[in-house]
């Protein structure tokens, strides 16, 4: 059984900066590709960054590409995203998720596991 669990998110003024962390347990961490999520009220999940298991190689969607940096943590399973310069646009759950063998990172449904979520909220 894999857990992930988020912390880290929060009310913060735009152009501000959060860092969301999320721990993985039960399972090799180093077996996952990692990827963040978000969904905001009455819109579909959206992918926000990936990064791959192999070789960490990042992948990030185009509206937070140069705001936002995923890292992982081998030693500790633990996989972070670094919000910064936010925006009202930004607010949403953020979910953090983990999977084998991914075709398209982009894509929630490659992902098994899912964390409960954190809620991120920008205000303007």
């Amino acid at each position: 059984q894999v857990q992930l669990v988020e912390s880290g998110g929060g009310l913060v003024q735009a152009g501000g900066s959060l860092r969301l962390s999320c721990v993985v347990s039960g399972r090799t961490f180093n077996n996952y590709d990692m990827g963040w999520f978000r969904q905001a009220p009455g819109k579909e999940r959206e992918f926000v960054a990936a990064v791959r298991r192999s070789d960490g190689m990042t992948y990030y969607s185009d509206s937070v590409k140069g705001r936002f940096t995923i890292s992982r943590d081998n030693a500790k399973d633990t996989v972070a995203l670094q919000m910064n310069s936010l925006k009202p646009e930004d607010t949403a759950v953020y979910y953090c998720a983990a999977a084998i063998g991914v075709s398209n990172y982009y894509l929630p449904q490659w992902y098994r596991y899912w964390g409960q979520g954190t809620q991120v909220t920008v205000s303007s």
